[in-house]
């Protein structure tokens, strides 16, 4: 079954009761039981026929062994990292989330284990950051916010060759552009209310596993911390993710005619996409994606205010977030990434003049028109 195909018919996607084309949402926290340990549900927390639909969906999707749903992205990167004991050492990515560097340096490192961050694109800094305590290598590709892209593969075979878990952050790709457990990897993880719900009205985080051992301790993981999703989200999730495909050819459509628009542009100083062919990451990340993406990041010349220029635009909106239909616009020093601190956001790369712009499906027309307002209304300052 082809990718666009398993969007509709993968995972579960009728309800076998009564042939609906739409999963029912099981709103039950608790399933009668006519035999003591012999029904296929017992208590919602542990398992529901809702999120079992989403969960087997992001599982044929990824690849995978299972998948598992949760309440949201942050809830999703902390149970994983529950696998885990005091002492134990992690490789991480110098480009991450905010709410990952927060989840981290707040709450992780306070219960004992320990990080060494690095940039994941230097091979050789991954090979000299292990050591006898760690267990596994952290990271996003492409990062947030600068849309650096690792090498999958290569990170992957060196995580195997010191028996160490690989974990990726998979958000901004999507499984439509990228699906790591082909390269290897051995957790995935989705902000799924990004680009997998698509539409701003859904606050979930999804999980997939390579190896069913894995699986198994994060499903106990889940049912033990009880961060998960509910009936109602995942039938939304599930909904959203339906129309995938459909979407992410728009999104990747007007994401390039933005990016050759900014290029264009001359108060601004400097892009990140990779699909620019003079990013660096440029052919790595033609090796490993479906496309590139649909997230440009981007500098004013020195000396513009960002936060005028974001305040000014239309029709594309100040939020947070992306991956939704309509398009969102942020300052990361300000917004997304305000928890890491200034000094640390600077080293790694994140400027205060920094924009990070989700492109989204409007007619592309409106959207280079109203970056073009704002730029002329930045001229005439």
């Amino acid at each position: 079954m082809e990718f666009n195909t398993k969007l509709i018919h993968g995972g579960i996607s009728t309800d076998e009761t009564t042939g609906g084309m739409s999963v029912p949402i099981h709103m039950a926290t608790t399933f009668q039981q006519k035999k003591i340990g012999q029904s296929k549900y017992d208590y919602s927390r542990s398992a529901n026929p809702t999120r079992e639909a989403v969960e087997s969906l992001i599982a044929d999707l990824e690849g995978g062994q299972a998948g598992l749903a949760f309440a949201s992205g942050s809830a999703a990167i902390h149970t994983i990292f529950s696998l885990f004991s005091a002492g134990d050492h992690f490789i991480v990515g110098n480009d991450v989330y905010g709410g990952t560097f927060r989840l981290i340096d707040g709450v992780l490192k306070r219960l004992g284990l320990t990080f060494t961050v690095v940039d994941t694109r230097d091979l050789s800094a991954v090979k000299q950051a292990i050591t006898p305590q760690t267990k596994a290598v952290y990271l996003e590709t492409p990062t947030n916010p600068l849309l650096r892209v690792t090498d999958i593969q290569a990170v992957t075979q060196i995580a195997h060759d010191h028996e160490l878990l690989s974990i990726i952050d998979n958000t901004f790709s999507s499984p439509y552009i990228q699906r790591p457990l082909e390269f290897g990897v051995d957790i995935v993880i989705h902000s799924a209310s990004k680009y997998l719900g698509g539409h701003s009205d859904v606050i979930a985080g999804l999980v997939v596993a390579k190896d069913q051992k894995v699986a198994e301790n994060l499903r106990y993981l889940q049912n033990a911390i009880g961060g998960i999703l509910s009936p109602h989200d995942s039938w939304l999730l599930q909904r959203g993710m339906k129309t995938l495909g459909l979407r992410m050819r728009a999104h990747l459509q007007n994401a390039e005619a933005v990016f050759n628009y900014l290029t264009k542009q001359p108060l601004v100083d400097k892009i990140y996409y990779p699909g620019d062919p003079k990013n660096v990451d440029f052919e790595i990340a033609k090796n490993q994606m479906n496309g590139f993406g649909a997230m440009i990041s981007f500098e004013l010349q020195e000396g513009l205010d960002p936060k005028e220029f974001v305040e000014q635009l239309q029709i594309i909106t100040l939020a947070e977030s992306l991956g939704a239909v309509e398009s969102l616009i942020e300052i990361p020093a300000l917004m997304t990434h305000g928890s890491i601190p200034r000094q640390t956001r600077l080293s790694n790369g994140i400027k205060d003049e920094l924009i990070r712009l989700s492109v989204g499906v409007e007619d592309v027309n409106d959207l280079v028109a109203d970056l073009e307002q704002s730029f002329n209304h930045l001229k005439g300052k």
